[in-house]
């Protein structure tokens, strides 16, 4: 009999980032031998049957994770607390429960009251995804040479990191480990903030007047599309990302903003050196991006 990772895989939350997963499971020898989904509704759930992607599915999350020996939440982190305290009592003694949250100290935060004895748990984030949504939308190299942050707790299970570890290697994805309170703050800056930028810019000319509005979207150049196609994303995923990461989001917000408001006075007295010092750090960037095919 073939070895898998998991002989029993729930997704909580089939999405893009849960149906993905899904699929490397599905297409990955050695992964999961039986995977389950659980959603909101049962359309998705049908949907995901439909797909292949799914074995078995379950509405109810603790009817979801019976038997399972891995669990994977898929879900926005505002809704951990709740979906934990319906599925706790039917985990099963050494099961290992992850998840794919981008803020990981409000997971700590609403998990770890809740967890049973002899279930482990092992927070990960993958740094992947895209605008779309639903159980359409993932695709099994969505993980592929993007980076994964492992975020596990003192004391651990190695048996449990390992398990997850392979799981992701076998999306593809590079493995790094950070405690939460520093990944919070590396993602406030690297993905929470351009989000709250983008999710502005775009609506301060949303708030424009109606012929001028119209002109911006008719002659919207890459870098207002950029904004546009980061905008377009989940609406309740973020909005618990930013009330879930509140403390590291508003301290890169002022730190942004302080830059922000020193490059605007360089434009204002035509500081030329200062702009173009701000200018060369940003294609400095851009080249280590590239470099580490993170672009």
């Amino acid at each position: 009999m073939a070895e898998f990772l998991f002989e029993r895989l729930c997704i909580i939350g089939p999405g893009l980032i849960g149906s993905s997963i899904m699929r490397v499971a599905r297409e990955r020898g050695g992964v999961a031998r039986h995977i389950v989904a659980s959603a909101k509704t049962q359309a998705t759930l049908d949907r995901c049957l439909e797909l292949g992607i799914a074995d078995s599915v379950a509405i109810d999350p603790a009817e979801a994770v019976k038997g399972c020996d891995g669990v994977i939440l898929c879900i926005p982190v505002g809704a951990y607390a709740s979906v934990m305290a319906r599925m706790a009592p039917s985990l099963e003694k050494g099961c290992i429960l992850t998840d794919a949250g981008s803020t990981k100290g409000s997971v700590v935060r609403d998990l770890t009251p809740l967890l049973p004895e002899g279930v482990h748990l092992v927070p990960a984030h993958p740094m992947a995804g895209t605008e779309h949504s639903g159980p359409d939308a993932g695709f099994a190299e969505l993980f592929k040479g993007r980076f994964c942050i492992m975020t596990p707790l003192p004391g651990s299970d190695p048996a449990a990191i390992a398990k997850v570890r392979a799981l992701w290697e076998a999306a593809g994805s590079m493995i790094e480990t950070l405690d939460p309170v520093t990944h919070d703050k590396v993602v406030a800056i690297v993905s929470h903030l351009p989000h709250l930028i983008a999710f502005t810019i775009v609506g301060t000319a949303d708030d424009l007047a109606q012929e001028t509005r119209e002109a911006v979207l008719k002659f919207a150049a890459s870098g207002f599309r950029d904004f546009t196609r980061i905008a377009a994303s989940d609406v309740n995923m973020w909005r618990d990302i930013f009330l879930n990461n509140r403390e590291a989001l508003l301290e890169m917000l002022a730190r942004f903003s302080e830059d922000a408001h020193a490059l605007g006075r360089a434009v204002r007295w035509g500081e030329a050196e200062f702009i173009e010092d701000r200018i060369r750090r940003g294609r400095k960037i851009r080249r280590s991006l590239i470099e580490m095919k993170q672009a």
